[in-house]
């Protein structure tokens, strides 16, 4: 491939409106272009860097005896009211209807079509286990799109959907699919991807992991052990306390005038937030009903957590003079409102704590729980914090990183086989619902975490696994007959032993042509100038300058040939440690 006859402009300018390194070196360097909010056109290097992540994880998928397969984009909406999300998930999912007036919908997640397509197939035991993927372009309407290909609204992503007759068979698979994904990972380039429990959310079932790749743009909070392995996402990562005991104080009212937030109060009182107990307001979706959750003053409220404990969505509490609930000064003690009240855990066995007393400048201090509350019951509502107690090994060792997801893994259970109706005869003729598990990757936002994370300030830095070009020769001088000579001789070999080549025979200054190199990122770089061809040698570099050399012109195909080669071998030597 020749540079000048590739199609899209590359350019020094930041664009005003990216937000993140990776979308604005992508946007810069031709990869892609908007088309509307979250939707993107691809050039060729993107389309060449996303062809060969889905061709990693073709060989990957098969290598666990996966079969690939085609859903359909479009899907009529009874698919999902059998499963019973056309109603429960949000504004996410596109509806619309045909000429007909038939509901429709456009794909977001595939579980549906999944089980649509093989629950005439598995109707026997004797069909299991199996496991079926796609690599297909979705929708979902994001209210945010954000951070060029991190998160938009249209993109490609493989699924991949296993049937079992048993848990202990579904766990097997899952960890064996876990293998796959690092291996996956490893191969892009990226081998420090790390799993995390998480939350299941719209896809259900109770056990699933996302794999993180740490930096500091991600969207998502990582709570990691620097002591032990535990790993979670912040939505599902346990937060545990520890409370000091002290001598009993006697519950006692005190004026706290114009004291309306915690910080305030425990200014005033002249108490840590540690001490204190605040309260956080939400209502349902579904009927608006008050829901008061205490907490430990210092804390905040995990929003995922609450959902997930009462089973349906909230947003935050909007209080009215009707609600009974008197704003800046809730607390539990004589809380007469017509609302569901939570203790969270943090609050087990805390004594003295300040709180509100539900009348106008007013406040308790000298609450005990156990005094006050016998009976209450604790839920784990509460976001972890840094230096907070690992659940796992007992210390205080947490710390909170920021991540970009950049693939998922779920145990459904029988959640979507058992609404859809799929069910196979066992070897006694007895029937059953199977079980299955998901996993997804993001090919697009893979591509562009990777070029946030391998880059400098000049370009991204591609692995040679998923660069778009393994080597970009350039020819410094087009209009010097022997160094041109030179130049298209050497792409022609390059070419004759299979090496992906772009050249860069333009007649433009060196430095708009190592800027458009740097662009590109491709991993090899030869440059063929006229004073390199008087000293009889060319220049082989690596993009990321661990290798500068001058090879002999006669000796200039071997050496790209090794250099590439060697590029390769140490992507292979970081994928050992995830083989088996």
């Amino acid at each position: 491939m020749k540079l000048e006859k590739l199609v899209g402009d590359r350019f020094k300018e930041r664009p005003a409106d990216c937000q993140v390194d990776s979308h604005a070196l992508m946007i810069r360097g031709g990869y892609m272009k908007n088309v509307a909010n979250g939707i993107y056109s691809s050039y060729m290097p993107l389309k060449r860097i996303t062809r060969k992540i889905e061709q990693i994880i073709r060989e990957e998928m098969d290598a666990i005896d996966g079969q690939e397969v085609q859903f359909p984009v479009v899907m009529p909406a009874s698919l999902w009211q059998e499963s019973g999300r056309y109603d429960s998930i949000g504004k996410e999912l596109l509806r619309f209807t045909d000429r007909n007036g038939a509901p429709m919908v456009l794909g977001m997640t595939h579980e549906e079509a999944a089980v649509q397509l093989v629950r005439e197939y598995g109707q026997s035991y004797a069909k299991y286990p199996f496991m079926i993927y796609q690599i297909q372009t979705k929708f979902r309407d994001e209210a945010r799109p954000r951070a060029g290909l991190i998160r938009v609204r249209e993109f490609t992503m493989k699924d991949a959907y296993s049937f079992h007759t048993s848990q202990e068979d579904l766990e097997q698979y899952y960890d064996k699919c876990h293998k796959a994904y690092e291996r996956i990972y490893a191969r892009a380039g990226i081998p420090e991807v790390v799993s995390v429990k998480s939350d299941s959310g719209m896809m259900g079932g109770n056990v699933s992991h996302e794999f993180m790749l740490l930096t500091p743009i991600g969207e998502d909070s990582i709570v990691i052990c620097n002591e032990c392995d535990y790993r979670a996402n912040m939505e599902a990562a346990e937060n545990i306390v520890e409370n000091e005991t002290e001598v009993m104080q006697e519950l006692t009212k005190v004026a706290t005038p114009g004291m309306h937030t915690i910080e305030q109060v425990c200014e005033f009182l002249h108490v840590d937030a540690k001490k204190s107990m605040k309260a956080v307001v939400y209502q349902k979706n579904s009927d608006d009903k008050y829901i008061l959750i205490f907490v430990r003053g210092d804390l905040e409220i995990n929003e995922t957590k609450l959902t997930n404990y009462l089973g349906c969505d909230v947003h935050p509490g909007v209080i009215t003079e009707e609600s009974g609930i008197q704003a800046g000064f809730i607390g539990p003690v004589n809380q007469n409102a017509d609302c569901i009240v939570l203790f969270d855990r943090s609050l087990k066995g805390t004594t003295n704590l300040v709180c509100g007393a539900n009348e106008v400048d007013y406040h308790y201090t000298g609450l005990n729980m156990e005094r006050e509350f016998p009976d209450a019951e604790y839920v784990d509502l509460a976001k972890v914090v840094e230096g907070g107690i690992c659940p796992c090994c007992g210390k205080k060792s947490l710390t909170i990183s920021r991540g970009i997801e950049v693939g998922n893994i779920f145990q459904l259970g029988t959640k979507y086989t058992k609404t859809m109706g799929m069910e196979y005869l066992d070897q006694d003729g007895k029937k059953h619902n199977p079980i299955m598990g998901c996993y997804g990757i993001g090919v697009g936002r893979l591509a562009a975490s990777v070029c946030e994370v391998r880059r400098d300030d000049y370009g991204p830095i591609w692995p040679i696994t998923i660069a778009p070009w393994e080597v970009q020769l350039c020819c410094m001088r087009a209009d010097d007959a022997e160094c041109k000579e030179f130049a298209d001789k050497l792409y022609d070999d390059l070419q004759k032993d299979r090496l992906e080549v772009l050249y860069d025979d333009r007649n433009v200054r060196a430095g708009a042509m190592f800027s458009d190199a740097d662009l590109l990122g491709v991993p090899v770089r030869v440059v063929v100038s006229p004073r390199n061809m008087k000293n009889g040698v060319v220049e082989i570099s690596t993009r990321d300058k661990s290798v500068q050399v001058q090879v002999p012109l006669e000796e200039a195909v071997t050496k790209v040939k090794e250099l590439v080669q060697k590029l390769y071998d140490e992507i292979e030597e970081g994928v050992k440690q995830f083989q088996g």
